[in-house]
């Protein structure tokens, strides 16, 4: 039974991963703050183009009779890579805001608060999930001068 929480475990933080990089804005002035953005479209390009890349490097090495070892090596390294990408996405989603990111997520949700925004209350420390759903909301619902504080 064990493994089989541990094995849900590791799906969980999969799909964490996939929701977070789904929720987190990609604009370009929070790059210089955040690796997100880097990471976000380093995934996607691998969950695009490793899998065929992997498929690729097998059948070359078939097709040449070459040696199966290195093109194994290289499909399951290929394979790997989105996954290691949404594994990172996904601890990150849960990791608690320091305390320089915490003032600022609160400042950004009083400024929602303030546009008339309803916001639920915040449950628990704030994690990095959090911040991109208010993150979300104040892209679409607030002028671009909350990133000022940043």
């Amino acid at each position: 039974m064990a493994n089989d929480s541990r094995t849900h475990g590791w799906f969980q933080i999969f799909q964490r991963g996939q929701h977070y990089m789904k929720t987190w804005p990609n604009d370009k002035r929070l790059a210089p703050v955040f690796p997100e953005n880097r990471v976000i479209t380093a995934t996607r390009f691998a969950v695009r183009f490793m899998p065929p890349l992997a498929v690729f490097a097998m059948a070359w090495q078939i097709a040449l009779g070459g040696q199966l070892g290195p093109a194994v090596a290289t499909a399951l390294f290929a394979c790997t890579l989105p996954m290691q990408g949404l594994w990172w996405l996904g601890k990150r989603s849960v990791t608690p805001l320091p305390p320089t990111l915490l003032s600022w997520f609160h400042e950004v949700r009083a400024k929602l608060e303030q546009a008339g925004q309803a916001i639920a209350p915040v449950e628990g420390k704030p994690t990095y999930q959090a911040l991109a759903d208010v993150l979300k909301r104040a892209f679409k619902q607030l002028d671009r001068t909350f990133l000022d504080d940043l």
